[in-house]
């Protein structure tokens, strides 16, 4: 097995991995840092989870120990597609560069203009970014690319799913020719195998998985779900969520779930604080101190259930996660990989179970054909569970005893008068010829029960025998057993 001390880096560098715990490198960073070493361009390809950060991070700093940075002009530059990712790669220069005088600065949103701009005038050894923050800057004309000596795109897939792909090649296209490039991915989209044709030149390809793969370590399964009823579905949804948390146990020590919408991160969170679990969200919407609080407290084990969105909860670095509950499929099959490569982490077994409700079997047939395999059906948990809680259920409509076909055989005892009736007198069958409107179509609220044909037509006629209402009680109001044209002369 590979040693850390054979990979020909910096003692200083040796000294703080060590100290951080690790003797030896994963397969990914056996296999990047030695060519990126030799100021090769290198082509990563590795399934999250895997270590790709420390790829590029340990051979920056080696080959970054000499030299001196100026004012505006970084001499690397690390892009990462959301801020939680960038904020976590900076983690990992401090805690490999603790040893050598490297300064760094991060530019996400989120942060004063002017304490970014005064880490960049000062000058910066590694400077770590969002493309959109970088451009902003870069705009202002407070920042120089001319002087960058090693660019690294960290998670390039999903910067192709947001969006970002012309803001890199504008990057690239501002930094020098004669750059080292380091390129990491966890799976290679024919987008990203062009941008890597142009822009990398001859580069080391590492692939240590089969692309789109996912780890053996991790136990998959989904339940598939359908609600008893379409306005019912969000709700039974929610249940099925918590009913599948409480399957799990003690084994679920704390969990992510993912939701694909934002306004979903929010409701999911708030329906399982309601029902008594430690949760909290955290999506792109949000303040960024308050994201970066929330995913500090899952991380030190203070939140227990972090409900997070893809674009937040990309690339994070948790190696404790329990379990990956994917609350709704995701709706790019390559999410999927990156979901549930939050659980299972440095080695430790984990498990990803997923909801899918009808409308998304086309894309878990997606996420099947991606992976090669077919993930495990699971049971539902509340298959037989009866009856539904109160605040998920709506009223169910009640059917009337008479079937419609044999209304006309029901024999008719309409009350000598309607305010003689009996409270607790059961409503009678209409006449033969009103069949279709003796039918309730619907249910009726307590006390107030009566056909359609009991109300009287839209001509003011009650029935066809003289106006007497059938099947109600003492609590009829007068007036409704006046014709229309009595009604109008009140």
């Amino acid at each position: 097995m590979t040693k850390f001390s054979e990979l020909n880096l910096n003692p200083k560098v040796l000294k703080a991995i060590e100290e951080a715990g690790y003797e030896s490198p994963t397969p990914i960073q056996a296999g990047a840092i030695p060519p990126a070493l030799q100021g090769r361009d290198v082509l990563g390809i590795a399934q999250t989870g895997t270590g790709k950060t420390a790829s590029f991070t340990l051979p920056m700093i080696t080959l970054l120990a000499r030299g001196r940075a100026r004012a505006r002009m970084p001499r690397s530059l690390v892009l990462c597609p959301t801020r939680e990712l960038a904020a976590q790669v900076a983690e990992n220069f401090d805690t490999y560069s603790k040893h050598v005088k490297l300064t760094k600065a991060l530019l996400i949103g989120g942060v004063s203009f002017k304490e970014q701009d005064q880490l960049i005038d000062k000058g910066v050894d590694v400077l770590i970014a969002t493309p959109g923050r970088l451009l902003d800057h870069f705009e202002r004309g407070k920042l120089l690319l001319t002087g960058v000596q090693i660019m690294v795109v960290d998670e390039a897939d999903r910067m192709l799913d947001m969006g970002f792909i012309p803001d890199i090649e504008r990057i690239f296209s501002l930094t020098p020719f004669t750059r080292q490039t380091l390129f990491f991915s966890a799976t290679m989209a024919p987008e990203i195998e062009r941008i890597t044709n142009t822009f990398l030149s001859n580069p080391e390809r590492i692939e240590i998985a089969r692309q789109a793969t996912t780890a053996e370590n991790i136990e998959q399964g989904v339940v598939m779900f359908k609600a008893s009823r379409k306005d019912r579905e969000a709700s039974e949804k929610r249940k099925l969520l918590r009913a599948m948390i409480d399957g799990e146990g003690d084994k679920c020590t704390n969990a992510i779930i993912f939701c694909n919408r934002k306004t979903d991160v929010d409701t999911v969170a708030k329906s399982l604080k309601k029902y008594g679990y430690d949760a909290a969200p955290i999506h792109g919407d949000l303040d960024q101190s308050q994201r970066t609080r929330t995913l500090d407290g899952f991380r030190d084990g203070s939140l227990r259930f972090l409900i997070a969105s893809d674009v937040a909860a990309r690339g994070l670095d948790v190696p404790s996660v329990s379990h990956v509950f994917n609350f709704d499929v995701p709706g790019h099959a390559e999410d999927y990989v990156h979901r549930i490569g939050r659980t299972g982490r440095a080695g430790r077994d984990g498990k990803a179970m997923m909801i899918c409700v009808p409308r998304d079997e086309k894309a878990l047939d997606a996420i099947e054909r991606l992976v090669e395999k077919e993930i495990p059906r699971l049971d539902n948990p509340l298959k037989a569970a009866r009856p539904e809680p109160k605040e998920d259920r709506a009223p169910r409509p009640t059917k009337s005893a008479v079937p419609k076909e044999s209304a006309a055989e029901a024999p008719v005892e309409a009350p000598q008068s309607a305010p003689q009736a009996s409270p607790e007198a059961t409503p009678q069958a209409a006449p033969a010829q009103d069949t279709e409107r003796s039918a309730p179509k619907s249910s009726r609220k307590s006390g107030s029960s009566r056909s359609r044909s009991d109300r009287g037509d839209r001509n003011g006629r009650s029935d066809k025998k003289g106006g007497s209402v059938v099947g109600m009680g003492d609590h009829m109001p007068s007036f409704i057993a006046l014709s229309f044209e009595e009604r109008r002369a009140v």
